[in-house]
């Protein structure tokens, strides 16, 4: 038992609630506090497995009653582990996975413990979807408080640009509903600005008609790492000019060892492009096969597929515990030096599945203006995530410092600032650069809904001094 078990009655914290507490010592303990990540080995001193927005608001007040740290927890995938800390109170919304698609008006209600797997079960069979990110085990508040980049982002645009509605418990316990007309400081902070400013139970979102009926054209198109540069070339001149339809990231890897893929292509380094067309399948055809006959590929995996099997196509690939560290930022070009560095060391992956990645962030996202909610790169270019992964802890420094090189030779084609679901514990000042121009206003808004800084396991907005009521 820690101090923090010692002086708090966390035992008496069950009674309060119609969820669950699991304490130091209890069967599950560890499995409740194990997130994503399997660098993290943190032992709050409780998880409050929540049941509803009542059971929310109580573990948030019983925290601050007694003095403990809150953090919450989504889907737990977060890069840094944020969803668990040390003799922290875990607010666990993981029961919480309640979908329910409005088929009159398209728009989906999802509860704050889902996944993304969740609510594409529900929308994709109606041909529709919410956009999001590329794996379905991905917590959906998680992803979408830090943004939402995805296959439909060139489209639709991002996560936070189809948010309608947002249910938050705020840090004195209180509920609100924050939206464009009802607590509109809010809306626009939760839309980029993460977990600061609450929990948020449930998310209303837009959805939008995918593929026909649920169904698109996309998969891999894989090239010969020697390839990289000719590829990468001309990748960034060919994607901005392609209809929104389709989208396509751009990643530097190693083939997976096992089907559907060639045994002769098993591990081999190799630059590869996803692809995903989401509009009529006639138009797509011709397109990606365009797209397919561009240099000499070792395998071209396009094919027609639920839009749910795109998006968890890679969930078996990175399961839970693995070993990852995430280095990123957003690129306005892809330079001809940084064509290099990738051809260095994207070439040179220490081991099979640590990886790079190029999103791109263009149409639909340019158009929305970048102090229009908290997420600001709104000026194109691409979001660029370099993920050192391995099973084995032993690999930790390997994996780690190959991360860190690749990205410090990465920097000076950096545009600044890099995706907050991307980054680690990275210090006050990379979260400054991360929301730019809008970083000051946030301030103002953690002030209002969290003046004493409640929520602060997370990427960390600090509240502004003389901001401080509703």
């Amino acid at each position: 038992m820690t101090a923090t078990q010692t002086a708090v009655p966390v035992d008496t914290l069950a009674t309060l609630l119609r969820g669950s507490v699991i304490l130091q010592g209890d069967a599950g303990y560890d499995a409740a506090r194990a997130v994503h990540n399997g660098m993290i080995d943190r032992r709050p001193a409780a998880i409050a497995r929540c049941a509803d927005e009542v059971d929310v608001s109580r573990a948030v007040l019983f925290a601050r009653e007694h003095g403990m740290t809150v953090a919450v927890r989504g889907g737990g995938h977060n890069a840094g582990g944020l969803g668990v800390w040390d003799d922290a109170l875990v607010v666990d919304l993981s029961l919480m996975r309640g979908v329910h698609l409005d088929r009159s008006d398209g728009t989906v209600r999802v509860q704050g413990g889902a996944t993304w797997g969740d609510v594409d079960h529900v929308t994709v069979p109606a041909g529709r979807a919410v956009p999001s990110g590329l794996i379905s085990t991905t917590g959906v508040g998680g992803l979408t408080l830090g943004g939402g980049i995805g296959y439909l982002s060139r489209r639709y645009g991002l996560t936070v640009d189809n948010l309608l509605e947002a249910q938050v418990v705020l840090a004195d316990g209180t509920v609100v509903t924050a939206s464009e007309d009802e607590h509109p400081d809010l809306f626009w902070g939760l839309r980029g600005g993460g977990g600061n400013f609450g929990v948020v139970t449930s998310f209303r979102f837009r959805s939008h008609p995918v593929g026909e009926g649920g169904i698109v054209l996309g998969g891999p198109v894989l090239y010969d790492a020697a390839d990289a540069a000719e590829v990468l070339r001309w990748y960034r001149e060919v994607l901005p000019a392609l209809p929104e339809e389709v989208s396509g990231w751009l990643g530097m890897l190693r083939v997976p060892s096992g089907p559907p893929f060639p045994e002769a292509l098993w591990d081999r380094h190799v630059c590869g492009i996803v692809w995903c067309w989401t509009g009529p399948h006639d138009r797509g055809q011709e397109v990606l096969d365009e797209l397919a006959a561009f240099g000499e590929p070792l395998l071209v995996g396009l094919h027609d597929m639920p839009f749910s099997a795109l998006q968890s196509a890679f969930d078996a690939l990175y399961p839970p515990g693995y070993q990852w560290y995430w280095k990123a930022d957003f690129y306005d070009r892809i330079t001809d030096e940084a064509v290099s560095t990738h051809v260095q060391h994207g070439t040179r992956l220490p081991s099979a599945l640590s990886t790079m990645h190029l999103y791109p962030v263009d149409g639909a996202v340019a158009r929305v203006a970048e102090d229009a909610t908290a997420f600001p790169h709104r000026s194109g270019g691409w979001a660029g995530v370099i993920v050192g992964i391995d099973p084995d802890p032993a690999n930790r420094d390997l994996i780690t410092g190959w991360s860190r090189d690749y990205w410090e030779a990465l920097r000076p084609s950096a545009a600044g600032g890099a995706y907050v679901n991307f980054l680690m514990e990275e210090g006050a000042d990379r979260v400054k650069a991360a929301y730019r121009g809008n970083h000051d206003r946030l301030t103002r808004v953690k002030a209002r809904y969290d003046p004493e800084n409640t929520f602060r396991v997370n990427q960390n907005i600090p509240p502004a001094t003389g901001e401080t009521s509703r």
